[in-house]
């Protein structure tokens, strides 16, 4: 994934901040810094439309159904290697956090009659592909393997903690804020 902002900008931390303090304000506990600045991450680099949809086939087009992005990590389908099924898992997985966590309406699109991926549960799937994320726990993958783990295993907390986060910036649009002013 490329990074459109980067590393030190503010809205990096403002976004790992948001989830910090809501997992806090909400469980009552200090989550893992390093997942918390992943998804800060992810949320960062989804601001831009075309990271969201990042995955292309081997046509170089890009693929937007959740059902084509697994074929495209398939080893036995479309995958040339173990690291195009990682980086696409990885991808499915986060997809499916940012959608199901900030825009959980959108789901209910994935699944309208006609569309390929009526039959997908995405909250399930979105843990399945943390989890084979997880198993590439080798070389430079060796690290962020327990970073996937633990979005695997508490993919709900996650989403449920990105639903909190957008209710406080639909907060903060109710009181009258508008980009950092009071309207």
């Amino acid at each position: 994934m490329k990074r459109d902002i980067c590393d030190g900008h503010p809205l990096r931390h403002y976004f790992v901040e948001a989830l910090h303090d809501t997992l806090d304000r909400e469980f009552g506990q200090v989550d893992d810094p390093e997942v918390e600045q992943y998804i800060g991450d992810m949320l960062v680099d989804f601001i831009d439309v075309d990271n969201i949809f990042d995955i292309h086939d081997a046509y170089g087009q890009k693929v937007d159904a959740v059902v084509d992005m697994l074929v495209e990590a398939d080893i036995r389908e479309a995958a040339d290697s173990f690291d195009r099924e990682r980086e696409v898992h990885r991808h499915v997985g986060d997809f499916l956090l940012f959608w199901s966590g900030l825009f959980p309406e959108f789901l209910k699109q994935m699944k309208a009659p006609g569309s390929r991926d009526v039959l997908l549960d995405p909250i399930r799937q979105g843990k399945f592909s943390y989890y084979v994320v997880s198993t590439f726990e080798h070389g430079a993958y060796a690290h962020e393997a327990r970073i996937f783990k633990k979005l695997s295993d508490e993919f709900d907390t996650y989403r449920y903690g990105l639903n909190l986060v957008r209710a406080s910036f639909e907060g903060f649009a109710r009181q009258g804020w508008v980009d950092g002013f009071r309207a």
